[in-house]
């Protein structure tokens, strides 16, 4: 999230905490400097002086709307804001109807319309934007913490840039601390309870000022000059004491938990996956890592390894906490007993590298589409073979990679599970090719 500096506030007490510290300018920001910072690209179009339409990319408590507050003010535009989650067409009609007016009244002032949750609308609310956006007649700024490349309309999104906004780190939360406690807003903090509140926040500025105002109350109430570490578990709750999300021993106990699975252990992977709900993980967190390591240490051994955690995903979003934690408990126990495999891991990898390192090679001239009469007189496809008029479906001899690169041998197919089949058919395959081409050479 961003926040204003001390200095600059002079809102009443009164307030909630995360108003007063909101910042005014852009200068005032904490955290996003990878887009707000000098020359990157936000500030850039903060600076241009000419709005543009985008889509605010990321996880809660971390500044979307402020940020769009901050650029109606940098260019003296209309605010209006419309929450997907309880808005609808009506909302969007009246935002149209005060945009014409500020655009036509004697300031001719523009206006920017925010959406906050934007993937809630669906496509037809969504696309009620577009021929105003197209018009001219109000800027669009949307917030989602999904994926817009999912949840946002192809036609929306193409008329936006998508800027990605991250987590608040350490030192960026430790800042909004020193400035609640400027003005008067906290007591001192010992250095433990700091850093547990900040492992607690988890990049979340709103979560933290939530927070920050829970304790200034009870401190108040208490008469305590300090909070202490001790009180402050107290005051959170067993969670806090439990869950040092921040710190080494979270990143530890998934290091464990991922390593259990990798070593096919169903008893440790499913204690240390205990462990981590027990002590407050996010159980949807858990989920996403035990879809990674379905493709990383599973891969083709065992494709189903990687659906099943999907599902486990879908189940425990539909039941929630505690019966989608079983769900969760099922897949750990299944990958840990699945057939390992890093193989595809791996291919990708090296591929990843030799892309990387390796010049721009040509698309050879058979596997190029010819879309045109042009395109088919200049050799475009020429030659191409279809696989399913060939024997087996296979062109037997055909190559598929950049004229003169050698067949690079990515995917080694682990021999364990579905891969030694997939090994096998491999094997076959390349005898085809190596028959055909020796064939070739040979008339």
């Amino acid at each position: 999230m961003v926040h204003a500096a001390a200095s600059k506030i002079t809102l009443s007490h009164q307030q909630p905490l995360a108003e007063r510290l909101r910042p005014r300018t852009l200068g005032e920001v904490i955290g996003q400097q990878h887009v707000l910072g000098p020359g990157m690209p936000l500030r850039l179009a903060f600076e241009s002086g000419r709005p543009h339409s985008c889509i605010l990319w990321g996880p809660p408590g971390v500044g979307k709307t402020t940020i769009a507050r901050l650029m109606a003010d940098a260019f003296d535009a209309q605010f209006i804001s419309i929450s997907a989650v309880l808005g609808g067409v009506k909302d969007i009609r009246e935002a149209v109807e005060q945009a014409q007016i500020a655009r036509d009244g004697l300031m001719q002032q523009r206006t920017i319309v925010f959406v906050d949750e934007v993937h809630r609308f669906n496509k037809s609310q969504q696309d009620a934007f577009l021929p105003h956006v197209e018009s001219g007649l109000f800027t669009f700024i949307g917030a989602t913490t999904e994926n817009p490349s999912f949840e946002v309309n192809s036609a929306l999104l193409s008329r936006a840039a998508v800027y990605v906004l991250q987590p608040l780190n350490t030192e960026d939360l430790k800042q909004i601390v020193a400035l609640a406690q400027a003005q008067n807003a906290l007591p001192a903090i010992e250095d433990a309870a700091l850093e547990r509140l900040v492992a607690y926040a988890d990049g979340d500025a709103r979560r933290l000022l939530n927070t920050l105002e829970t304790l200034d109350m009870a401190a108040a109430q208490e008469q305590r000059a300090e909070i202490s570490d001790e009180w402050l578990v107290q005051l959170l709750g067993e969670r806090m004491r439990r869950y040092d999300k921040g710190g080494e021993q979270f990143y530890d106990t998934i290091s464990a938990l991922h390593k259990s699975v990798r070593g096919s252990d169903p008893d440790a992977a499913l204690y240390w996956l205990v462990r981590m709900l027990d002590g407050g993980a996010d159980p949807l967190y858990m989920a996403r890592r035990l879809v990674r390591m379905a493709a990383e240490d599973i891969g083709l051994a065992d494709p189903r390894a990687l659906r099943l955690a999907l599902d486990a995903t879908e189940v425990y979003e539909r039941l929630g906490s505690p019966e989608g934690e079983l769900a969760l408990a099922e897949c750990v126990i299944y990958l840990a007993v699945a057939p390992k495999s890093n193989a595809v891991y791996k291919a990708y990898n090296q591929a990843k590298a030799l892309v990387k390192a390796d010049s721009t090679r040509p698309v050879p001239m058979h596997l190029r589409n010819a879309p045109t009469k042009l395109m088919k007189q200049m050799d475009w496809g020429k030659g191409y073979r279809y696989a399913h008029d060939e024997d087996g479906a296979f062109a037997a001899g055909e190559s598929y990679l950049p004229d003169g690169m050698d067949a690079p041998g990515f995917y080694q197919p682990a021999p364990r599970g579905l891969e030694i089949k997939i090994g096998q058919k491999l094997d076959e395959l390349r005898a085809l090719n190596t028959a055909a081409r020796q064939k070739k050479a040979q008339d």
